[in-house]
């Protein structure tokens, strides 16, 4: 779906499948289909309900529908403060609600991009990807938290390592699992051109990165690129839910946003 204005034109789709060896789908997808009320700001995420604990797929559901609706409620808030804000309650509420349940641990990934004007921000948590394609170069926004993530920041073990590891899935940070969770918050300045992926790790860990960006090349559409993202993961015999949200960016005008808490300047010992 395409939204023109003065200040942007994006373009989204996005799709989400339970997959060729699960019963049941954990994975969510949350694609605009509007501008966030009262703003020209959008908010698109995934989350992918953690497969090992009951429950994962009303925890990724609740996870993205809380997260939508505190970025509402904050409207005007900075940014980087609104989006940590949003983490805190969502990962509250999920972990409330595995209690309310008495379902024991409940939890699921977070990868939530915010785009307001040319500037993309990024709240993440768990193993879910945000990737870049720009000029026919793919960035990966978004660090893994899980053990295997770590062993490759520690350079431990090769990034190439990663797929084919035994204990790729085990995450070292999810919402609803624990009181507290701290996010990973990042920003981008996009460009005319740019295509934003969200997809779950049933989608990237069959796919080569370099992989994903000659399909983003060679496939004008993001509802086509999207569905052939969960074909390529079909046909590699990926054993979890396969989930994609695809965003591309096809006109900016730069839209100031408040970013940061203002600084208070003090002048003659007056506030």
């Amino acid at each position: 779906m395409i939204f023109p204005s003065k200040l942007a034109e994006v373009e989204f789709a996005g799709l989400s499948e339970t997959g060729l060896i699960r019963n049941d789908n954990q994975d969510a997808i949350l694609v605009p289909d509007s501008p966030l009320p009262g703003l020209f700001t959008f908010l698109a995420g995934l989350a992918d309900g953690m497969g090992g604990y009951a429950y994962g797929d009303i925890a990724s559901n609740l996870a993205l529908s809380t997260f939508r609706q505190v970025a509402i409620d904050a409207r005007g808030t900075p940014i980087d403060k609104m989006l940590r804000r949003a983490v805190e309650i969502t990962n509250l509420k999920v972990y409330k609600a595995a209690r309310e349940l008495e379902v024991g641990r409940m939890g699921t990934t977070l990868t939530a991009a915010y785009i307001a004007g040319d500037q993309l921000f990024l709240a993440h948590i768990g193993d879910s990807r945000a990737y870049l394609v720009r000029n026919g170069q793919i960035t990966c926004l978004t660090s893994d938290h899980t053990l295997v993530g770590d062993l490759v920041r520690s350079r431990l073990i090769q990034p190439t390592a990663v797929r084919s590891h035994e204990q790729r899935s085990v995450l070292t940070r999810a919402v609803g699992l624990e009181l507290f969770v701290t996010p990973e918050i990042t920003s981008h300045k996009l460009s005319v051109g740019d295509r934003l992926i969200l997809c779950s790790d049933g989608v990237w860990s069959v796919m080569e990165d370099d992989e994903i960006a000659r399909l983003a090349l060679s496939i004008e559409t993001p509802r086509a690129f999207g569905a052939e993202l969960i074909q390529q993961a079909f046909s590699r015999k990926s054993d979890d839910n396969c989930s994609v949200v695809v965003a591309d960016f096809h006109f900016f005008h730069p839209l100031a946003v408040p970013t940061a808490e203002p600084v208070r300047r003090k002048w003659f010992g007056l506030l």
